[in-house]
């Protein structure tokens, strides 16, 4: 694993098995938050940017399904879905909300280890072809990573020093929503206060965006924070 261990999200009514899956995760190294229904997920979500998901489909309210798939509208954040149900229509019902993996219960917790393990994996290399030359590419536009340059068409896009940081925050975790709690200390503006960060959004979408009030690729995610949508 890298020195920075992917942080997962637990989401399941029942405490005895969640308590075990994240005392178990925990013991091989990744960072485990939990959450007893969908609800106190979204708002660990809200506060914290997550590197997967594990979601219980059977929770009363919001199920994990209907979780998943409220999700994927604005997420790419991976999800692997445990249940009870087994049946092929059970499973298919499951990735068709835009999961990464299904897991049947009871399960083996190593099992649970390697479609973790896979599923990270699989996040990576989409990520990395994403970025295949240190850059983004969204519409006419490409990001340089490490220069945290932005052009449009070939030629350059002047950014101010917090534009670009912010941009540079948002690019490395194209597709998922980051938090302005996240971006506000990062913020190349030393009073680090999130209303900030809106402003400086509100700059670097007109330069970016066609039409602004409707952003195509600097996106707010309601009760999130912003996320970059790459091509």
């Amino acid at each position: 694993m890298s020195e920075v261990q992917p942080h997962i999200l637990v989401v399941d009514d029942d405490k005895r098995l969640r308590d075990l899956i994240g005392r178990y995760l925990t013991e091989q190294g990744y960072r485990v938050t939990t959450a007893v229904d969908a609800a106190d997920g979204r708002a660990k979500m809200a506060g914290i940017t997550f590197d997967l998901l594990v979601l219980d489909v059977m929770m009363p309210g919001e199920s994990g399904l209907e979780l998943s798939r409220s999700l994927r509208e604005s997420s790419l954040v991976p999800i692997l879905l445990l249940t009870a149900m087994g049946e092929s229509s059970d499973r298919i019902a499951g990735l068709e909300t835009g999961a990464d993996d299904y897991l049947v219960k009871p399960f083996e917790p190593r099992e649970l280890l390697l479609r973790i393990s896979a599923i990270l994996k699989r996040a990576s290399v989409r990520i990395e072809r994403q970025t295949s030359v240190g850059a983004v590419k969204f519409g006419a536009f490409v990001f340089e990573l490490e220069r945290r340059r932005l052009f449009k068409s070939g030629e350059p896009v002047h950014l101010t020093e917090a534009e670009s940081e912010l941009l540079f925050q948002l690019a490395r975790r194209a597709g998922q929503p980051v938090s302005r709690e996240e971006l506000a200390p990062q913020s190349a503006d030393e009073s680090g206060e999130s209303r900030l960060i809106d402003v400086q959004m509100t700059r670097l979408r007109r330069k970016i965006e066609d039409d602004p009030r409707f952003p195509r690729f600097l996106q707010t995610v309601r009760g999130r924070g912003y996320m970059l949508k790459p091509d």
